[in-house]
């Protein structure tokens, strides 16, 4: 499915769920052929349908990527509110989640704009113990190219939502 037609939208619902769950899931094959999913919460869209995201904790994805750097990222919405709403509606207002396909590129110093957007991500959880020693240390990012994109699907509540997409 077209990334670019649906990417202002696909970029809308990637936000709502890092706001509602923190992090997203990044799913990647290990050398035995085997499925791996990595959470990470700093992974960040552009304009251009691509993306970064920080190469922290992630050593198992780090190692996968750099044999075959096919992934999936899947954002979901797990608001509460949002989910009670669609369910007393018996329809989603918004699309509850999306999958996006694409390829990772090379480990790479991340840039002063790069730095920036991670800092203020994180910038409430700096001031506390445990933030600063998570994410005071950020250097290095991977690009992501998306590829392709299939909408997390309940199909009974949602005919309305990602029109031309199947």
């Amino acid at each position: 499915m077209s990334v670019e037609e649906h990417w202002d939208e696909i970029r809308a619902v990637v936000a709502q769920g890092k706001r509602s769950t923190g992090h997203f899931a990044i799913a990647s094959v290990d050398a035995d052929g085997a499925p791996h999913v990595t959470p990470v919460g700093t992974v960040f869209l552009r304009d251009n349908q691509t993306g970064f995201y920080f190469d922290q904790y992630t050593s198992a994805l780090a190692r996968n990527v750099d044999a075959d750097p096919r992934v999936c990222l899947m954002a979901v919405d797990t608001g509460l509110l949002f989910w009670l709403r669609s369910l007393f509606l018996g329809r989603f207002i918004s699309a509850p989640g999306v999958r996006l396909y694409g390829t990772v590129g090379a480990l790479r110093p991340a840039t002063p704009s790069e730095l920036e957007q991670v800092r203020r991500s994180v910038r409430i959880a700096q001031w506390l113990k445990g933030g600063k020693m998570l994410w005071s240390d950020f250097s290095h990012v991977r690009d992501i190219d998306f590829t392709e994109f299939r909408p997390v699907r309940y199909p009974v509540m949602m005919s309305h939502l990602w029109e031309g997409v199947s």
